[in-house]
């Protein structure tokens, strides 16, 4: 039996954030109460869409697919690090080629999904007699499968790779999940393919879904200038502030960490960022996307009512 087999039989550790047991605590609370928040904030979001006829439009449609996003890959690593917090370097064996390969396919897809919002604003502003033409089940149906299917293909790719390198130096990973960048540090292998691998999945991702995201918003700041009137201006940018956030935020942390060579990778930095698009991001977009959206407070509403 191969020695990168038996590695993966034997278990990785995960080391977690922290080894201070007066921090464990307090870092505990904070990230407890945070995925609370997170739980709560997309289901309930995801289970607003699913309810309220008013809110079964196409951009609802991406939201709530985007919300089960968060939900996914939030649960994929932070119950992990929370038990982490009690339990100290926890072992992670088999379920160290599942978190990965889940974190994968979650963190890819919402590349494509905020990709395909972006053009739904686009279709929504620029041509909004066409938008339920353009805008039809079928395509955004088909948007958010290629959406899912680009993640999945990320994961096959990555995932077998990874896992096919011999870790024969430790088996302890200074991280809170098990993510690639990490597991190449413990390889004695020769990690150059998963290195270009990684780069060229990296590459794709977001220079397939950034330049559709730049495209659309540059059109749509060339239809709001045309808007004669200041209120119409900010009402029609208001439409898509709450998407060009989330954008911002998911893109620059996740660019930061993978599209760099392995060579820069720094432990405490890293975990830092990295904890932004997995912990931070998902607990702030329903947040982003509700508190000043008039549907969904309206909607929200309705249904206090109905349940009271």
């Amino acid at each position: 039996m191969g020695a990168g087999n038996t590695s993966e039989l034997s278990g990785f550790f995960l080391v977690g954030l922290t080894n201070d047991p007066q921090l464990q605590p307090i870092l505990f609370a904070l990230f407890f109460f945070i995925y609370v928040v997170t739980v709560v904030g997309n289901l309930g979001l995801l289970a607003l869409t699913v309810v309220s006829p008013r809110l079964h439009t196409p951009m609802y449609f991406f939201l709530s697919n985007l919300s089960f996003l968060d939900f996914c890959y939030s649960s994929v690593t932070v119950p992990k690090m929370l038990m982490g917090f009690f339990s100290g370097c926890q072992t992670i064996s088999s379920g160290c080629v599942v978190q990965t390969s889940c974190f994968l396919i979650f963190a890819v897809t919402e590349f494509f999904l905020l990709a395909s919002m972006a053009y739904d604003r686009y279709v929504a502003i620029c041509n909004p007699l066409l938008y339920h033409i353009i805008m039809s089940p079928r395509l955004y149906l088909q948007l958010v499968a290629a959406s899912y299917a680009v993640g999945l293909m990320n994961m096959v790719l990555l995932t077998s790779t990874t896992f096919h390198l011999t870790f024969c130096e430790s088996h302890v990973i200074t991280h809170y999940f098990c993510d690639i960048l990490p597991l190449l540090k413990l390889s004695c292998s020769d990690t150059q393919v998963l290195q270009l691998l990684l780069f060229a999945c990296g590459g794709f991702n977001v220079f397939v879904s950034l330049p559709i995201v730049l495209v659309s918003y540059i059109c749509i700041f060339l239809a709001i200038i045309r808007i004669p009137s200041v209120q119409g201006k900010h009402k029609t940018f208001s439409t898509c502030a709450s998407h060009l956030t989330t954008v911002s935020l998911y893109y620059g942390t996740t660019v930061f960490i993978y599209l760099r060579p392995s060579s820069e990778y720094l432990i405490g930095r890293d975990n830092l960022v990295s904890l932004f698009y997995t912990v931070v991001i998902p607990m702030l977009n329903p947040m982003i996307y509700s508190l000043k959206n008039k549907d969904v407070k309206e909607t929200f509403g309705n249904v206090l009512e109905k349940t009271s």
